[in-house]
């Protein structure tokens, strides 16, 4: 890992897989970058309870949606997008609120949306959550989670 390697950390728990696991192909053909989807559980008690959706990386927060956000790093150079499921955007916000400002320093861990994944799953859209590194090259990325995760663990070094 070089010295400006960036640790792209989890948003939300649950078992992180490649993003060819992510019904939608813009997605799972990396068609805006290579990254993670994490599948949050939604078949077990409590899935419907609202879960906060954190920032990845520390940066600014210079896209905002109910359903979506995009982090850059301070130095400007990198972005992380964090989509909160698929398709949600039909959902025009219901189930999702917004934490933080459009503009604001955000450190890693920071919670930018809260969002039921377990209701995104009653309304027919998957909860997956493709976090993607934007404009990266595939082979930027190492160390790819593979499996369960919370919030805050590595998800991929880009770097």
């Amino acid at each position: 890992m070089s010295d400006h390697a960036l640790r792209v950390l989890s948003p939300v728990p649950g078992t992180a897989r490649p993003l060819d696991s992510v019904p939608d192909p813009v997605f799972s053909r990396s068609m805006v970058g290579p990254g993670v989807a994490v599948h949050p559980e939604t078949g077990t008690e409590g899935a419907d309870d609202p879960q906060e959706a954190c920032s990845p990386i520390d940066g600014t927060v210079v896209k905002l949606h109910p359903h979506a956000y995009v982090v850059t790093s301070p130095d400007g150079a990198r972005s992380v997008l964090v989509h909160l499921g698929i398709d949600t955007v039909e959902l025009a916000g219901e189930g999702f609120a917004l934490l933080v400002d459009q503009g604001a320093e955000v450190r890693a861990g920071t919670p930018v949306v809260r969002w039921r994944p377990g209701r995104v799953a009653a309304l027919g859209k998957s909860p997956a959550v493709p976090v993607v590194a934007l404009d990266a090259a595939p082979a930027a990325l190492a160390a790819p989670a593979d499996g369960a995760v919370g919030h805050g663990d590595p998800l991929f070094t880009w770097g």
